[in-house]
């Protein structure tokens, strides 16, 4: 199975769309917005990075970057959410291959570090990792994970997008 990542086309947005909802269809963990999270960051002009993975012409991955807001004025921070794949082709390792592409193209773009939201050991597996005084609020700590690209680590809340309010 050859999978091509690449930038997203004006083109995918219905595709996206689709994915992102079959994604996280049956999630236990999801609100189930994630669908209108993305259209919402698009709209606001947010998605910093917005990747599809493709296989044979059809669009069944996407995974986006959005600036987030640290308490403490900090600069050049992102959120990695939401990463979506088809259920079908789930486990197949497309997911990871979207997240390592935009990690990549985060840390070229001089970007100062990433957060995510998600499951610890997944995610540390690219190198997120808990960090003390670095805080999303009511999320239980060991969910909430950062990556440094700078070695500098801020410290107080991050806020995500006001995108990531919209529920349609």
């Amino acid at each position: 199975m050859s999978i091509q990542i690449r930038s997203e086309q004006p083109s995918d947005i219905g595709a996206i769309e689709a994915v992102t909802r079959e994604a996280f269809l049956t999630a236990a963990h999801s609100s189930h917005t994630e669908h209108y999270i993305v259209n919402a960051l698009r709209e606001a002009g947010a998605l910093s990075l917005s990747l599809v993975a493709e296989r044979d012409g059809v669009v069944i991955g996407h995974g986006s970057v959005s600036p987030v807001t640290l308490s403490q004025g900090d600069r050049g921070w992102f959120g990695l959410a939401p990463v979506s794949v088809l259920p079908a082709y789930q486990g197949q390792g497309i997911g990871s291959l979207l997240i390592r592409q935009l990690l990549v193209q985060l840390k070229a773009q001089g970007a100062a570090g990433c957060v995510v939201l998600g499951e610890p050991d997944y995610y540390g597996r690219f190198g997120f990792l808990v960090r003390a005084g670095l805080t999303l609020p009511d999320v239980p700590a060991e969910y909430f994970q950062a990556q440094s690209f700078t070695g500098d680590w801020p410290q107080g809340e991050v806020s995500f997008h006001p995108g990531f309010a919209a529920q349609g």
